[in-house]
């Protein structure tokens, strides 16, 4: 009979040895050392995610409830509640209503202060400075109240990027090993934040004790989903369905079903999305394109008739602050509607990182433009009002004149200069507006311009992965290694975006001796490096994941994957089909209606303007010089000369850089809402759109608005000057 000693060494041996082949996660709900140290990860995750406007918010909230506390009203409460706790934000309704009430209010002292400065300068009271920082203040009230709405909401729209992703891991995950806590661990481990963040948090939850098990802890966070992604809740109550079945193929049809809900639902709520964003594209641009850039034509007219009331710096604060303001709410009102996507690649982020940062050389670029359209009004700083008097200009030239004072348009009345009024001032203010696109447009051209590159080759990749997947599941089931599998894919792909990655892995492995791991996923030589695709990535994942399990389990996972990979092609692809018409609406928007418009108005305008001042300034010039018989004439042009003093019109220059600016605005705006529509949240893509879209639409403008500028001012010198020698 053996000792007790040497049974306890028998079982210690065999323990060990065991252990060699028995894969730690299969160990059912037993939670191991390494599921505590990812879920205690948890915080250290959340500040590595979060930006650092988010951070600062979350300090500024708890400064202001040590400084003052302001509950939100009861019935925000429960929204902002939910709102603070889907973005992980480390404040309280209190703080975040305090924060909102001292913003506005230091807004408006900040008001008044600058407002008592003037007076004291000028020796009156500045009534428009007073009620703009007033408005700004009340607006920045009601924003920053529904800051952490706005900041969920966000939240809510790149998380749910992730969440066909996310159900296909779980899937696959638990296709050979039917362990929930297990698989929503791989999930969290394998896509990118924000949706990584909240299932790290599903596992704090149960290592803080507030729950007991993983499925209560999930349970809870699938709520907060449930009014805006039921079918995520269902995927995942369908999963948590399959642990209690009793045979193998009753598990996988109920895997199979989770991952066609959310596909099926994702399709279905981008059908109806569709059909609904028509309206509210439509009503964005009218409020935000067509009225107000039609409404621009009267403001000259009106500046003139209401002597001097209405300034150009009144036409910048509607327009370059309230309007884009209310179009960019609007624009994100409508994106936070959108249904799910799938995602961007962790890779491609990278590469985006790791590219070159060119905003010093952006913004150069954009001061040296800028400095060159204030040219006209620095002149006016140096140049002394006799200079002015003294100048003898033909109203209306366009060619330099006598002197800069002619080329810039200034008039001197009663000590005063008055301008810049000329064709040349004119035309160096598009110099601001340029200097804005261009900064902002190349900047971001060049920050994305590699990754787009790289993407735009996968694209064609892309479309044939599910095949090329099916013959490599299939090779490997045949029991072809997996190392070997590639070299024969590789082989039979020759020539196609698929052969070429599966030969850059191959390569890799054979002449750099790596692993599969490190031929795929190396940061310097890995082969996703050269097709930065989250569907590739995401499936060489799975295979690696898969690998660990047996090469029966590669196939079927790799053929599982193929099958997601076909159906997501063919879902996007209708999905395309259904929002073509308002990305082509948007698109049009963007590259030619809105430029257009504003080119055409502001031609119009300083035509106007134009013909006002020459008017103004011949109709003075003669009854100056009028006596005897045509001194009654002269008095009844004066009395017409009065309804059009100088000091109430608004100078093309200032008119031409608050349209330009907005025209530049509103495209960063409607570039964002086209992304957003069409991709989800993707920045690489929205960076590629807006490097081209603002120089293009700018561009374009400024075309319109010179040619109509000089033809219309071109008739309306031939007309006046023929009736005023006549």
């Amino acid at each position: 009979m053996p000792k007790k000693e040497d049974v306890k060494d028998i079982l210690e041996k065999y323990r060990s040895k065991i252990e060699e082949y028995v894969d730690v996660e299969t160990e059912g709900q037993i939670e191991s050392e390494s599921t505590k140290a990812f879920s205690s990860e948890y915080i250290k995750f959340r500040e590595e995610i979060l930006s650092k406007n988010i951070s600062n918010y979350e300090k500024w909230c708890n400064i202001s409830e040590t400084i003052v506390k302001l509950k939100p009203s009861d019935k925000n409460l429960p929204r902002i509640e939910e709102a603070i706790s889907t973005a992980h934000l480390n404040i309280t309704p209190t703080g975040a209503a305090s924060f909102a009430a001292l913003s506005s209010l230091l807004i408006i002292f900040l008001g008044i202060f600058i407002s008592a400065i003037l007076f004291l300068l000028i020796g009156e009271i500045p009534i428009f400075t007073l009620l703009m920082f007033l408005i700004i203040g009340l607006v920045a009230l009601m924003y920053f109240n529904k800051m952490p709405l706005f900041i969920a909401t966000k939240w809510r729209l790149k998380a749910s990027n992730q969440m066909v992703l996310a159900i296909l891991y779980v899937v696959i995950y638990m296709r050979h090993t039917s362990n929930l806590e297990h698989a929503v661990k791989f999930a969290a481990q394998h896509i990118d934040a924000p949706l990584s963040l909240d299932l790290r948090k599903v596992f704090w939850d149960l290592e803080t004790g507030k729950f007991s098990t993983i499925k209560e802890s999930l349970d809870n966070y699938l709520e907060s989903w449930r009014h805006y992604n039921l079918e995520f809740v269902t995927a995942f109550h369908l999963i948590e369905s399959s642990l209690y079945e009793p045979t193998q193929s009753r598990r996988s049809d109920l895997l199979d079903k989770a991952l066609n809900v959310i596909l099926e639902g994702t399709y279905e709520k981008m059908l109806h999305y569709a059909q609904d964003v028509k309206g509210p594209i439509t009503t964005l641009h009218m409020l935000g394109v067509i009225l107000p850039i039609l409404g621009l034509v009267v403001f000259p007219l009106v500046g003139s008739f209401l002597q001097g009331l209405v300034k150009w710096y009144h036409l910048a604060f509607l327009y370059n602050i309230i309007l884009p303001v209310m179009v960019f709410s609007l624009g994100m009102n409508i994106l936070s509607k959108r249904p799910t996507g799938y995602g961007q690649s962790k890779v491609a982020e990278r590469v985006y990182q790791k590219g070159f940062d060119p905003f010093w050389l952006c913004f150069f670029i954009a001061t040296l433009l800028i400095v060159i359209g204030f040219l006209p009004i620095m002149f006016k700083w140096v140049t002394p009002p006799t200079f002015l008097e003294n100048q003898k200009c033909a109203v209306g030239d366009i060619d330099l004149g006598d002197s800069l004072g002619c080329f810039f348009g200034y008039f001197e009345f009663g000590g005063k200069a008055f301008g810049p009024f000329g064709i040349g001032a004119l035309i160096l203010s598009f110099f601001i507006p340029a200097g804005v696109a261009i900064g902002f447009g190349y900047y971001n051209k060049l920050k994305s311009k590699k990754v787009i590159e790289l993407r735009n080759e996968t694209k064609t990749l892309e479309s044939e992965f599910a095949s090329t997947l099916f013959q490599l599941g299939n090779r490997i089931g045949d029991g072809i290694p997996t190392e070997l599998a590639f070299n024969k894919v590789a082989q039979t792909m020759e020539g196609t975006p698929s052969g070429n990655f599966f030969r850059l892995v191959d390569a890799n492995i054979r002449q750099l001796g790596m692993g599969i791991e490190e031929a795929i996923f190396n940061e310097k030589n890995g082969a996703l490096l050269a097709y930065p695709s989250p569907l590739i990535e995401s499936s060489m994942e799975v295979l690696l994941e898969s690998s660990k399990k047996g090469p029966q389990i590669v196939s079927q996972s790799l053929i599982s994957i193929s099958n997601y990979v076909d159906k997501i092609h063919k879902v996007t692809e209708r999905l395309k089909d259904l929002l073509a018409e308002v990305i082509s609406s948007m698109k049009s928007q963007i590259s030619f209606l809105t430029p257009a418009i504003a080119g055409i108005v502001v031609g119009i305008s300083a035509m106007i303007v134009n013909i006002i001042v020459a008017l103004n300034v011949k109709i003075s010039s003669f009854s100056l010089e009028a006596t005897g018989e045509t001194a009654g004439g002269a008095t009844g042009l004066t009395t017409i000369v009065d309804l059009f003093k100088l000091e109430g019109i608004i100078p093309g220059y200032f008119f031409q850089i608050v349209v330009g600016v907005y025209v530049v605005q509103l495209a960063y705006i409607l570039t964002i809402m086209q992304n957003g529509i069409e991709n989800g949240s993707d920045k690489i893509n929205e960076q590629h759109l807006l490097g081209k879209n603002l120089v293009i639409s700018f561009l374009l403008y400024a075309i319109i608005a010179t040619i109509v500028t000089l033809l219309f001012t071109s008739m309306a010198q031939g007309l006046l000057s023929k009736e005023l020698t006549g």
